[in-house]
């Protein structure tokens, strides 16, 4: 059975994955830890990588999670690195967040504002349905915001230039947080956006399946 660990959204957790099925693989997954004051995305990553128990893993990251995937994949041997609504460099990052972040302006926003829910983050996120909404409340409420901030800003200031052969990327065709126009990605998903493990969980995984099994 194929090692799987699994990398959540910036700030969520495996509740944003509880409709998929990994069933066919021993799925592991990370749990975030507290970032040090002006940590790199380079520290962070590695010192993750003391819950990685296996050799050549495959590492599968929602979001910011597939950015530390790739920052993982930088530091052990992987078999394989699945992104979901993610960004592979720093091109794919929009280019309208990379200006934000030169200007410091996430991080003068209030904590408060960043983890409460709303008709805004409902929208950027896609939660459309009641049940999506509410876990997306939730979410946000239980976030801590240290660490919130610390991700945004590594999210705005990341370099990556390349990345791996090894890697699989699929996105939604409707993501608003990190919009298809500025991805190159392997698989298109249509109607899918930032949420979408939660409407489109079908749809990968089966993608996650033939990605690792072939």
């Amino acid at each position: 059975m194929k090692n799987l660990y699994i990398l959540s959204g910036l700030g969520a957790d495996k509740r944003v994955f509880q409709k998929m099925d990994f069933s066919a693989y021993n799925a592991v997954f990370i749990d975030w830890i507290s970032p040090k004051k002006s940590e790199t995305i380079e520290s962070y990553a590695r010192r993750l990588l003391s819950q990685i128990q296996h050799e050549k893993p495959i590492l599968l990251g929602l979001s910011f999670g597939g950015i530390m995937a790739l920052e993982i994949g930088k530091l052990l041997d992987t078999e394989k690195i699945i992104l979901i609504a993610s960004a592979k460099n720093h091109k794919e990052i929009p280019w309208y967040f990379r200006l934000l972040g030169k200007l410091n302006f996430h991080k003068i926003l209030p904590a408060q504002m960043l983890t409460r829910s709303n008709a805004v983050s409902n929208w950027l996120f896609g939660a459309k349905t009641t049940f999506e909404k509410t876990l997306l409340r939730q979410i946000l409420a239980d976030t801590d915001p240290i660490f919130l901030k610390w991700a945004m800003d590594k999210i705005v200031s990341w370099e990556n230039l390349l990345a791996p052969d090894n890697v699989f990327h699929m996105h939604g065709d409707m993501d608003r947080i990190f919009p298809s126009s500025f991805i190159k990605s392997d698989l298109s998903i249509k109607n899918g956006g930032h949420f979408m493990t939660l409407d489109k969980y079908t749809e990968i995984d089966k993608a996650t399946k033939e990605a690792i099994y072939g």
